[in-house]
């Protein structure tokens, strides 16, 4: 195939991609667009007349043709659009030069007036097209489809040709390029349209030949036209153009007079280096060297212009008093810290320029700029004003189907069962951010998914389709921060796209058009991109920094607030995180806690650890700084560069470090390196590894070494992490815990009022502010704001008051009506007051209701009072204010003051009772207001919970889980086999969740368990089904936690039981994939059991039976739809079961080799070969104190595992951890497989139980997992 061309409808989206994959596979690319014609003007929107446009083929021939194409492209979109992005005749004439037209297909205006026997409005509409184009550059396209008026249409343009001497050419209508593909294709018509496939009526194509022919079968279709073959060579002959890269376009930046771009670039540089630096800007030859090395390749490279752009942005943001923060590899230039542009001294972080901006990699520098987020706008505004709006556009994205959308979309269109088939299968699939799965990693990898395939030919058809569209273009969206700056009008190096919804000038962004080409695109270009990203967390702390100077007169800004002051560390210590910058999850929070940082250095650190991959370094790391794990290093030379963080490597610069200091790599080699070994390039990885392990042998060191340290590196690819954005992200962390520790009131109003919207958020950061000794008052309209305000009390104390905004329904509108009638009159002394003063047709009844139902109208009146005579209060407001505006007046009162009225309300109504109140508070604004029985219990809470009812979600599925809340429904269930259970309601401060309480759980509740009742409880959490269920291990009424120490190893924990019938076994749970506990704390459990987990005597060897017993069989008991639940992966201890299971009343001690048939297959072999038998006897003794100094038995039970080789890993590291502490304590292993429990016993083995083998075990699996009874 020696040239293809690209038409796309309306747009160029994929042009440069496809020119350069043409090029890359020496295909000669030729770029077109198929546009639309508009019916008349392209400004004529009438709805009768305009909504039918015309198909029109483009191709540019040359340079000057591709430009108007560009033309072409952004003006039907910007100008033209009305149901499709239009030109008309005019604007087509004036940008017709270096284009080849077609006459188009079926839908093209020729073929369709003469499908329609319109043969005149043909010809004339051929003629126009001649002339403008002129003969040698239009041509009669011919298709053939299974369509009849197309076989018409190719007759009668055989016909007419003769009147032109026309040209003909072949075409194919491709929208897929395989025929089987057709399917495909199909599906992604209904996803697109809202369509099933099994519509009748529905948009299709008429036959599955829309593919990329081949030359072959174009010469069999229409090889005996003359010219139609041998003219597609032709006009690929003729198209020629250029679209590789021509260097950088920067925007043209203005300097003082006498100024050049590199001279001013210098003048700037050392008036900040003098005021950063001070004396050591001409006394510390580091500082002076550093500065003329970067400045010098700044100059060299040509980015002067560039930094001086994003110095003028940043002086722009300073002198408008706008908070912002240049984030990620930019942190390692002085250059940009002297401008003023970042915050991180690079020196003292020993950060590395050549990160940064390479000098042996010529790439355009990127600095992203993070701004206050409400006031970002001011940005877009000043540089669209500043470079020119046609200068100045956001940046498209294309948002494609990931392997689960593709799964919902498919069943969607198939009309596969939603509840039962689609969601079960497609939450199989792992949702972690930044680690996408596709599904043919998933068949292999998650074997519930593969078991789901298997079993089921409708989920199979599904799967198998969903896997073909994965990765397809679904969507078009607006880049949340990117935005590109030319030095000429935009739509001379691209075309240009309406903004989307939500965008431009009537959404957030001043900015009228956006990019056609996606961000890498425009950087293949040579364009200059700038990140304007909206950070909330300024936004936050500069309006605390207004409130602390309005209360306290101490004026901070982003560059003085204290990042080493002892109350930061001492806050993130104790985990009060909660609003601090980066850290406020729950499982970063446990490892502050454990960690207890000291300085900025370790919160860098832990930053750039908290990730997918790294994170599993954390607890080593932790143990190492706390000199409670040995430090090694592969050599003496890594320990300079490994040191601060304890021989773990943790940032890219650690890699580069080591390459120039043992490889004898430059600095910038290095980063070459560093970019290869992050994108495990084969055989660039092969070279770089000679070169590296070359190096070291010139330096002494012995090859081996040098071999384990790049085998060590090509682990850290998963992992590596920049320091420059750790160190520029750990300064706001510190500086946001110095905000919260010293003016905690300005902090949390200032964090509430940003997180308004999100009533998820509110209700958490309500909680804190609560917790840490701040009330929050209840929303009043004689004291809110539109935002969350402070109120400083008699006593001197100060509170918070609830913002009127932050209530669902009622608007800033609605607000600011009361909150003017309010400034002008002052407070509301009656409800008749408020209703004679604020005009309630503006704030509307839906705003009225949501005000009276969270109590903000609870001083005027009766909430229930209210309510019920809402349509009252509304008549009798709208009738004094229509009075007013009409001039009219009471008799009684003076000339030109409102009617006075008087508001009636119904006297006999139901009072809302509290829990409804509740009800309407957590639905209207996300948390309580009214007094909640927990927050009488806060510090107990606090101390043992690991989540609340916000966190828990689908991330979370199959997680152990410590709740604390009020019981408020209950409903008993009998099984299948006729045992008692219950479906619980429990609500905590953030909301309500579900609890399913199996029977042994149940039988030791059910006697005092109630509604209103205050309980702690344990369990998994279950997002498998169509909503999320707490799976119940215990249910306690008290729980008191006392600290034991300053800080407490995992496993040191000591557990007190005050109940001869309570079960206690050392918790932990992991919450969002990180184990977290109490840790450092003592666990008393007072008056009534407290499980963690099921007693395992009935579960000895008879399979848990899962499915008999399944409460979710028939109908989900909370009101949804739930599929039965099936086994999956596991440890392969399947295959030692046989159909002679023993049951409870068999032989004590019956080992596995009398029970298992000869068919056993290596899993047998590899159990056996540890001396595993089963384990029959039933264990009755209590779980104790394991720190009485008896002998104990140690029981281990390993929950399913998603694949039988995982599984087996973690069997191994356990096992090999026990044994790994000889003493005279025994173990057993338990394990779960395919809804059965299998209980394994070493009776050859012994093990020690310690603090140091609980620290071991803890490394795999968690706390709940473990229980330590009495050898019996």
């Amino acid at each position: 195939m020696p040239a293809l061309a690209i038409t796309d409808h309306g747009a160029m989206f994929g042009a440069i991609e496809f020119y350069n994959s043409c090029q890359s596979e020496g295909i000669k690319p030729i770029i077109g667009i198929e546009t639309y014609m508009a019916a008349r003007g392209m400004g004529d929107r009438d709805p009768q007349k305009d909504r039918k446009s015309a198909h029109l083929l483009l191709l540019a021939q040359n340079e000057t043709g591709y430009k108007n194409l560009l033309q072409i492209a952004t003006a039907s979109q910007l100008e033209g659009f009305y149901y499709y992005p239009r030109v008309d005749h005019d604007f087509l004439a004036k940008h017709a030069e270096g284009l080849i037209c077609t006459s188009g297909c079926l839908a093209a205006e020729t073929p369709r007036a003469l499908v329609e026997g319109r043969a005149d409005d043909a010809k004339k509409t051929l003629d126009w097209y001649y002339e403008v184009f002129g003969k040698d550059n239009f041509y009669f396209e011919l298709q053939d489809h299974e369509i009849p008026e197309l076989r018409q249409l190719n007759k009668s343009l055989l016909e007419i040709a003769p009147r032109y001497n026309a040209q003909f050419v072949a075409t194919n209508d491709v929208h897929y390029i395989k025929q089987e593909d057709h399917t495909l294709q199909d599906i992604l018509l209904c996803i697109q349209t809202g369509a099933l496939v099994s519509d009748k009526e529905r948009m299709r194509m008429t036959d599955p030949s829309y593919y990329l022919r081949s030359a072959e079968e174009m010469k069999a279709i229409f090889g005996h036209i003359p010219g139609a073959i041998e003219n597609t060579l032709l006009i690929a002959e003729r198209c020629d153009i250029d679209l590789s890269f021509k260097g950088y376009h920067l925007p043209h930046f203005d300097v003082p007079q006498g100024f050049t771009l590199n001279s001013y670039l210098r003048h700037l540089g050392e008036e900040g280096l003098g005021i950063r630096y001070g004396d050591r800007a001409t006394h510390d030859p580091t500082v002076r060297e550093r500065f003329e090395y970067e400045l010098r390749v700044i100059t060299e490279m040509g980015f002067a212009a560039y930094f001086l752009i994003v110095w003028d942005l940043c002086r722009f943001s300073r002198e408008k008093g706008i908070w912002y923060n240049a984030r990620g590899s930019a942190a390692g230039s002085i250059i940009a810290y002297c401008l003023d542009i970042t915050m991180v001294e690079p020196l003292e972080h020993d950060l590395i320029f050549e990160r940064f901006l390479n000098p042996d990699r010529v790439s355009m520098p990127d600095i992203d700029l993070d701004f206050q987020d409400d006031r970002r706008y001011e940005l877009l505004q000043y540089t669209s004003q500043k470079y020119g709006s046609d200068k100045v556009a956001q940046i498209i994205t294309f948002g494609t189907l990931g392997a689960r959308a593709a799964i919902r979309d498919v069943g969607r269109v198939l009309n596969v069962d939603l509840n039962q088939k689609v969601d079960p299968v497609a939450k199989t699939l792992p949702n972690i951010p930044g680690k996408p799965i596709t599904i043919a990693q998933a068949l292999e990898e998650v074997a519930e998914f593969r078991e789901k395939y298997d079993e089921d030919e409708e989920v199979r058809k599904m799967v198998d389709t969903a896997r073909g569209l994965e990765g397809v273009v679904r969507n078009a969206g607006t880049h949340a921060a990117g935005v590109v700056i030319t030095d000429k009008p935009i739509t001379e190096y691209i075309p240009l796209h309406r903004p989307t919804k939500g965008t431009g000038p009537d959404g957030d962004s001043p900015i009228s058009a956006m990019t056609q080409f996606e961000m890498e695109i425009l950087d293949g270009l040579g364009l200059l991109k700038v990140d304007f990203l909206g950070l909330r967390s300024l936004t936050i702390m500069a309006r605390a920094c207004e409130f602390i100077k309005g209360r306290h007169g101490v004026d901070y800004n982003i560059n003085n607030i204290p990042t080493d002051d002892s109350a930061i560390y001492d806050l993130l210590s104790r985990g009060d995180v909660a609003g601090v910058f980066q850290v406020e999850g729950t499982g970063m929070r446990r490892f502050l806690i454990d960690m207890k940082p000291k300085k900025l250095d370790h919160i860098i650190a832990m930053i750039s650890l908290y990730r997918p991959g790294p994170i599993d370094f954390i607890p080593s790391y932790i143990k190492r700084f706390h000199d409670e794990e040995p430090i090694t290093y592969r050599h003496p030379l890594l320990e300079p560069i490994l040191k601060d963080t304890y021989g773990i490597t943790v940032y890219q610069e650690q890699l580069m470090r080591a390459a120039v200091s043992m490889g004898g790599y430059t600095a910038a080699e290095a980063d070459v390196l560093r970019k290869i070994v992050s994108k495990k390039k084969g055989y660039e990885m092969v070279a770089q590894r000679k070169k590296f392990v070359g190096g070291c042998i010139k330096n002494q060191i012995d090859e081996a070494t040098a071999n384990l340290i790049f085998d060590d590196w090509e682990e850290f690819a998963r992992y590596g992490f920049n320091k420059s954005h750790g160190a520029d992200y750990a300064i706001i962390c510190a500086q946001t815990a110095y905000l919260k520790a010293y003016y905690r009131v300005e902090y949390m109003t200032a964090l509430l009022t940003a997180e308004k919207g999100d009533t998820a958020k509110v209700a958490m950061y309500v909680t804190d502010a609560r917790k840490g000794g701040v009330p929050v008052q209840p929303p009043d309209v004689n004291h809110s704001g539109l935002d969350f305000m402070i109120e400083d009390q008699a006593d001197g104390k100060s509170v918070i008051r609830f913002g009127l905004g932050a209530i669902k329904n009622v608007g800033e509108g609605p607000v600011a009506e009361i909150m003017q009638a309010r400034s002008e009159g002052g407070k509301f002394k009656s409800l008749d007051d408020f209703c004679q003063r604020v005009d309630l047709r503006i704030v509307s009844k839906r705003a009225l209701e949501c005000l009276i139902k969270v109590g903000a109208m609870d001083t005027l009146g009766n909430r229930s009072q209210m309510l019920a005579g809402i349509d009252s209060i509304i008549s009798a407001s709208s009738a004094a204010h229509k009075a007013d505006d009409v001039g009219q007046f009471d008799l009684f009162s003076s000339a030109g003051s409102n009617m006075m009225i008087s508001v009636s309300l119904p006297k006999k109504v139901t009072e809302i009772d509290l829990k409804e109140k509740r009800k309407f508070e957590k639905e209207l604004m996300g948390t309580y207001v009214s007094d909640h029985p927990l927050m009488a219990r806060i510090d107990e809470v606090q101390s043992v919970v690991t989540a609340y009812s916000g966190d828990i979600g689908e991330d979370l599925n199959g997680r152990a889980v410590t709740l604390a809340g009020q019981i408020t429904h209950i409903r008993p269930h009998t099984t299948q086999t006729q045992k008692a259970m219950a479906f619980v309601t429990m609500e905590d401060l953030q909301g309500s969740l579900d609890l399913v309480v199996f029977p042994k759980t149940w039988a030791d509740v059910r006697e005092w368990l109630e509604v209103d009742q205050i309980v702690f409880v344990t369990g998994k959490v279950d997002a498998k089904g169509s909503s999320v269920k707490i799976l119940v291990d215990t249910i306690a009424r008290e729980v008191k936690v006392t600290v034991a120490s300053q800080r407490s190893d995992v496993g040191s924990r000591k557990l007190e039981v005050r109940s001869q019938q309570s079960e206690v076994r050392g918790q932990k749970s992991e919450v969002r994939g990180q184990k977290s506990e109490v840790r450092g704390q003592k666990l008393e459990v007072s008056n009534q059991q407290f499980r963690v987990a099921e007693p395992i005597a009935d579960y000895i060897v008879n399979p848990d039976p899962v499915i008999d017993d399944d409460p979710f069989a028939g109908a989900d008991p909370f009101g949804n739809s739930t599929p039965k639940k099936n086994g999956g992966g596991g440890y392969g201890v399947a295959a030692l079961q046989t159909s002679s299971q023993l049951n409870d009343g068999d032989a004590a001690t019956a080992p596995v080799a009398e029970s298992v048939s000869a068919a056993v297959d290596n899993t047998r072999a590899e159990f056996e070969s540890l001396g595993v038998v089963y384990a029959t006897q039933k264990t009755n003794g209590e779980s104790l104190n394991p720190t009485n100094g008896k002998a104990k038995r140690i029981v281990i039970t390993l929950p399913p595992s998603e694949n039988v080789d995982e599984g087996r890993r973690q069997f191994k590291r356990v096992y090999d951890a026990l044994i790994s502490h000889p003493g005279d304590d025994r173990f057993m292993v338990t394990i779960v497989e395919r809804d059965q429990r299998y209980k394994l016993d070493f009776p050859n083995d012994t093990t020690h139980y310690s603090d140091e083998l609980m620290h071991q075990l803890l490394k795999f699996i968690s706390a709940d997992s473990i229980d330590v009874q009495p050898l019996t």
